[in-house]
């Protein structure tokens, strides 16, 4: 049987250490606070993946730290881990976020390999 190839986008978004900024419509602290303990789906884009991806991620808040976040200041860090769908590769997505900038680093890690067509 044939291994499956990881999707090329998959691939390069698992780079750890990559940018990544809040995404979504209208990126704020505010809205980054309600969407991450109101609505436990956050916007995490990719600015530099060659055409800025944003996903929405299904947070796990049991990995997910918030503990040192001041939303209302717009200061501390957010560790946010959570899962997707991309190109049809299952993946969990890593970030950590600073609240002054709403930017960080993070990467993609590939829960199950890319459907063999």
């Amino acid at each position: 049987m044939e291994e499956a190839l990881m999707d090329e986008l998959v691939e390069r978004l698992s780079k750890e250490g990559q940018k990544v900024v809040v995404g979504g419509p209208a990126p704020s602290h505010a809205e980054f606070r309600r969407r991450l303990v109101d609505r436990g789906y956050v916007f995490v884009k990719f600015p530099d993946s060659g055409g800025s991806t944003d996903l929405g991620v299904r947070v796990d808040g049991a990995a997910t730290e918030l503990g040192d976040a001041d939303f209302a200041q717009g200061t501390g860090r957010v560790h946010i881990e959570g899962t997707l769908t991309l190109n049809y590769v299952k993946v969990r997505c890593v970030a950590d976020i600073d609240l002054t900038s709403l930017s960080g680093s993070g990467h993609l890690v590939a829960v199950e390999p890319a459907p063999v067509p």
